[in-house]
């Protein structure tokens, strides 16, 4: 299992140094291991604007979008 310390730490205390999404720089917010019934399936990534998850094998899963689009107006 990899060490997500080492591996994304300097994500946090660094404000310059940005997690590369589709080209575009986000900050990293928080890492983590998760679960599928009850077993670590690997770990995922938090972003200003995404949730990423990595299987066991550090390969890419998905990506889930955070911000709920707003309403265009309000009445």
């Amino acid at each position: 299992m990899i060490n997500l310390d080492e591996r994304y730490h300097n994500y946090l205390t660094n404000p310059e140094k940005k997690f590369r999404i589709d080209g575009i720089g986000e900050r990293v917010r928080g890492y983590g291991y998760h679960c599928e019934d009850g077993d670590i399936a690997g770990h995922y990534v938090m972003t200003d604007n995404y949730k990423l998850f990595y299987d066991r094998q550090e390969q890419f899963v998905r990506k889930e979008a955070l911000k709920v689009a707003e309403t265009l107006t309000s009445k």
